[in-house]
């Protein structure tokens, strides 16, 4: 079997992200001269070229293109290992959360109540992301524990619970030709524009790029455009917008999701303590 050490996969990585010797090899602190040695070397053993060079360029073959997406998948996955290992075997690790801001339909605290009468409960570090990578923080380890919204968040690799579903509801300045009616259908919205979320793959909106809810608030405010999200997000609606009911959008869920492959105590009392406190 061929293998390459993580530090070559560094290597492969960094040349590839640059496209050029000398930029890479201060991104390694290492060389030059080292780092064109190091590819050819790996070149070798693998027995196929992965960069193209000329005096004023360098390229991507489809054989480095591969081995670039697989092996930062590689590497991602040796730090949450490495980093899992040492929370594994530390008795005073905290607990960590992801969620984004207001995204918890409002249950956070009885959850983190129920959760502070486990046995085994730890203190809880909530940690803030963007629309886009919470679902990466419970994959490479640096969280434990994440509150989702489905079908929106990729659940692919992650274990996860329903803790609450609800309706969705469009939101609109309040003086826009939707804000009077008592409910509106997702043909209604044809036309309209909607938020593109920032890195967000597969993001069909046309509008304005925004980073969270707060920001794309402000845009549907100043008539930029107008969104679908869940009720709770909005949460008193705020002045100079208006709510509205989708009546035939899918239900959003917010769920409680964590790695599938993580089995530690830390992890299944959490579970175990925000189902408790969602059951009636």
């Amino acid at each position: 079997m061929i293998e390459l050490e993580t530090r070559e996969l560094e290597y492969v990585i960094a040349l590839a992200d640059e496209l050029h010797f000398g930029r890479a090899a201060a991104r390694l602190s290492i060389a030059q001269p080292a780092l064109s040695k190091a590819i050819r070397r790996i070149e070798s053993r693998l027995g196929v070229q992965l960069f193209i060079r000329s005096s004023r360029h360098v390229g991507l073959t489809p054989a480095g293109e591969a081995l670039r997406e697989h092996g930062r998948h590689a590497l991602n996955a040796v730090s949450a290992a490495v980093r899992n290992a040492r929370r594994a075997g530390d008795a005073q690790a905290r607990l960590r959360l992801v969620l984004k801001p207001g995204g918890d339909a409002g249950l956070l605290s009885a959850i983190l109540a129920e959760y502070a009468h486990q046995p085994a409960a730890r203190q809880v570090d909530i940690l803030f992301s963007g629309p886009a990578d919470r679902t990466d923080f419970l994959r490479d380890g640096r969280a434990d524990v994440g509150l989702l919204y489905a079908p929106f968040d990729d659940l692919d690799g992650l274990a996860h619970e329903t803790l609450h579903a609800e309706d969705r509801v469009v939101i609109v300045p309040s003086g826009h030709r939707l804000a009077g009616h008592a409910s509106v259908r997702m043909s209604d919205l044809e036309g309209e524009t909607l938020p593109c979320w920032k890195g967000v793959p597969g993001s069909d909106g046309t509008g304005p790029e925004v980073a969270d809810v707060v920001q794309m608030l402000h845009m549907i405010k100043v008539d930029r455009m107008i969104a679908v999200l869940p009720r709770s997000l909005v949460e008193p609606v705020p002045a100079g917008l208006v709510r509205v009911p989708v009546t035939d959008a899918p239900p959003s869920r917010l769920v409680l999701a964590w790695n599938e492959e993580d089995r530690r105590p830390l992890v299944a009392s959490f579970v175990t303590a925000a189902l408790g406190a969602v059951t009636p």
